[in-house]
């Protein structure tokens, strides 16, 4: 059966998906990182800072009104998928929709009435009003979005997300630019306005599409099932985490400049900050877009075995994936910090920029793992005990911020962002393991690690860039060799995997 007219069929293994939601990932992380170095360039780092703060209290109004529904919807579809009951689906829907609509019409109307307050108290920008009320006037598309998105990822349709998902970003993409250029000029307050619009628009072609294929496939009705505890059981764990994390991470990114204004060796604390968090951060995370594709894959694929009661299947998978995300997260954290200056001179000019790319190319494989642990845990259901944990080390990096930023500038900003992202992903991580009865050693990430501070420092004296490169790639191969990190039946195994070799067993 194809995808809605599309010519991937419905169902396609989880590494097949996997490489196709890689592919839309890397193109759209690099479609928006690439925007992200065309504004740094249009309205500086000052105005990117401005841009950030905007964007911090309509992103955490965004996750407000989702409420966790996008996960919500993509683990009770996959749940019913893997017990069998697909009648059930539409009733499911129907209740993420009715919840999503509530919500984030509510969380709308309060971001709309106290925009001008949170522009002027917290922004510090009474002229972000604006842009604030239009982000609040389209808040329930995008969450309905979500759910959409949810279900069809669930639901393995990830042809038909893939196509929709990149004609909402050339439609975003085009949109704000041409806003860009003949509205908004060098003003970084229309700038929030065109980037507002632009992605509002686009979630608005996205939702359209994706419930007119939606309608367009045979609705079944199932019995009456309790949908409302189902959905309170998952969203409202998740709801909560997310909207203290969102809220905590807004309240720390509209306190940075003011706690950096203390620090006397700091000229321009919201430049600062937009160096880090628009420029530093983009292309930390791009690399990570090949794994965005597989945990979007891991949350529903262990939600349908947690339901059938594979073990041996999630441990595999579980395995696997820490695993490949350890090595990955190894590669690009050494070849980010090698090629730190010429990347920040190429695309933003700016050898302080690159001063920060190196520090925070460090924590890179402490990070993609995270991702991967994160979305497992969440597939399996453990979502109520990841409260905790984003609650502790919430409140901790506000702590360490409001002590550290006057003291030590933008190094405390480092030290308290390492701090607790360690601290969260050990939690999860010792959750992980235990949920699923795994026994992991840590002798791997520590020779993985060995073997990436032997490689990189050899590699800093290679000379040219693509020397850099090829002396970096080849040393760390060989010694993830010869530490036993990486084996010949890896290489097999992924061999098997593209060929199709391994459907039959556990592999993903």
């Amino acid at each position: 059966m194809d995808e809605g007219g599309f010519l991937l069929p419905r169902k396609i293994p989880i590494f097949y998906s996997a490489l196709l939601l890689t592919g839309v990932n890397l193109l759209l992380r690099f479609v928006g990182t690439s925007f992200q170095v065309y504004l740094s360039g249009r309205i500086g780092a000052e105005g990117i800072g401005l841009l950030q703060l905007t964007m911090s209290v309509g992103g955490m109004a965004m996750i407000a009104g989702m409420g966790g529904i996008r996960t919500t919807a993509m683990y009770l579809t996959a749940e019913e998928l893997g017990g069998g009951r697909d009648r059930n689906i539409t009733r499911i829907l129907s209740g993420c929709v009715l919840y999503s609509l509530l919500l984030s019409s509510f969380v709308g109307f309060l971001l709309y009435h106290f925009a001008p307050f949170i522009a002027k108290v917290w922004i510090g920008n009474e002229q972000t009003t604006d842009a604030l009320r239009l982000f609040s006037s389209f808040l329930p598309i995008v969450c309905l979005c979500g759910v959409m998105t949810g279900y069809f990822t669930a639901a393995q349709r990830i042809g038909t997300l893939a196509t929709v998902e990149v004609a909402e970003q050339i439609c975003s993409m085009g949109l704000t630019i041409l806003l860009l250029n003949l509205w908004a000029g060098l003003d970084p307050v229309k700038s929030c306005l065109s980037v507002i619009l632009g992605s509002s628009f686009g979630g608005l072609l996205t939702l359209s599409t994706l419930l007119i294929l939606r309608l367009k496939e045979p609705v079944i009705q199932g019995s009456s099932i309790p949908v409302r505890s189902k959905l309170l059981r998952i969203a409202l764990p998740l709801a909560l985490a997310d909207d203290l994390k969102a809220g905590i991470n807004t309240v720390e990114n509209l306190m940075v400049p003011k706690r950096l204004a203390m620090n006397q060796e700091t000229e321009n604390p919201l430049a600062s900050f937009g160096l880090v968090s628009g420029m530093v951060f983009p292309v930390i995370m791009f690399p990570a877009a090949i794994l965005f594709g597989l945990t979007e894959l891991l949350i529903p694929e262990m939600a349908r075995c947690n339901s059938a009661g594979h073990k041996a299947r999630i441990q595999y998978l579980t395995r696997k994936s820490l695993k490949v995300a350890l090595i990955y997260g190894i590669t690009f954290g050494g070849l980010l910090y090698l090629l730190a200056n010429p990347l920040c001179l190429r695309l933003y000019g700016s050898n302080e920029a690159a001063k920060y790319l190196k520090w925070y190319a460090l924590l890179v494989p402490m990070l993609y793992c995270d991702a991967i642990t994160d979305a497992i845990t969440k597939g399996l259901g453990k979502q109520h005990i990841c409260v905790r944990y984003n609650i502790v080390t919430s409140f901790l990096d506000v702590a360490f911020l409001y002590v550290l930023l006057p003291h030590y500038g933008m190094q405390g900003y480092f030290v308290s962002f390492f701090l607790t992202h360690l601290l969260n992903f050990m939690l999860s991580l010792r959750l992980l393991l235990k949920t699923t009865e795994l026994h992991l050693s840590p002798h791997r990430a520590m020779l993985s690690l060995a073997a990436l501070g032997i490689s990189t420092a050899v590699s800093i004296w290679a000379g040219t860039t693509s020397m850099m490169i090829l002396s970096y790639l080849t040393i760390l191969g060989c010694l993830l060799f010869l530490f036993q990190v990486l084996h010949r039946e890896d290489l097999f195994w992924l061999q098997g995997l593209i060929h199709g070799k391994n459907r039959a067993s556990a592999a993903p």
